[in-house]
């Protein structure tokens, strides 16, 4: 198809899409948007996203870009989209309390949502986007907390003699130890006295090497 402004000329070429023949109309107004190329001295531009004059459904605003497949194009699925958010929108439950939202500044999920798909600006797309983010790390972290409570519930630990001192260790070493340290050795003392199962990373100084100390290691 070839439309024209008052600067100059363009080709443009959709691929497998034939019922866009009836959508143009001659002396129509239209806006596209896509890439543009110069050969053999004229312009094209090749399978843009449009509107008629006066609309912006898909140019002249932030539109998403999602992963397709078969034969939907992103016009198709970003319909979608939006008639699925109109009929979800404001009706969304909340899953984050309160005061988590205003300590953080998130954005309430109904808003969030909305503005994840269609922002209207690159600012409202990153604070939904914090929001979703934020709230997905916080149920990992959750969940993870409550296996390691059950795995901590169910089974014991091994429970170490509590007459034997780890004082008896540290005063034979040929360096002394940082306040860091001693506290660190101090704590994986306790827990290995304790019959609780120990979950528990030793890392060294710098230059030093690494080592992980545990007791019936559990998630």
């Amino acid at each position: 198809m070839i439309v024209r402004d008052d600067t100059d000329a363009c080709e443009i070429t959709w691929y497998n899409q034939p019922y866009l023949k009836q959508t143009f109309h001659l002396g129509e107004e239209y806006n596209f948007f896509g890439k543009i190329t110069k050969r053999s001295g004229h312009i094209e531009m090749m399978s843009p996203v449009f509107d008629k004059v006066g609309s912006k459904s898909n140019t002249g605003k932030i539109i998403p870009i999602y992963p397709l497949t078969y034969n939907i194009s992103q016009n198709q699925i970003r319909k979608i989209i939006e008639n699925g958010l109109k009929l979800v929108q404001g009706s969304l439950k909340e899953t984050l309390p309160e005061y988590i939202i205003q300590e953080n500044e998130l954005l309430d999920i109904n808003s969030a949502i909305k503005k994840i798909h269609f922002p209207e600006s690159f600012d409202e797309f990153e604070k939904a986007r914090t929001r979703l983010a934020f709230e997905e790390l916080l149920t990992m972290q959750l969940l993870l907390l409550n296996l390691k409570n059950k795995c901590m519930e169910k089974q014991s630990g091994i429970q170490f003699d509590k007459n034997v001192k780890m004082s008896d260790v540290i005063n034979k070493l040929p360096f002394k130890l940082t306040k860091a340290q001693l506290r660190a050795l101090e704590e994986i003392d306790k827990d290995m006295e304790s019959d609780r199962i120990m979950n528990r990373l030793l890392q060294g100084d710098v230059g030093s090497r690494q080592n992980s100390s545990c007791n019936n290691f559990c998630i």
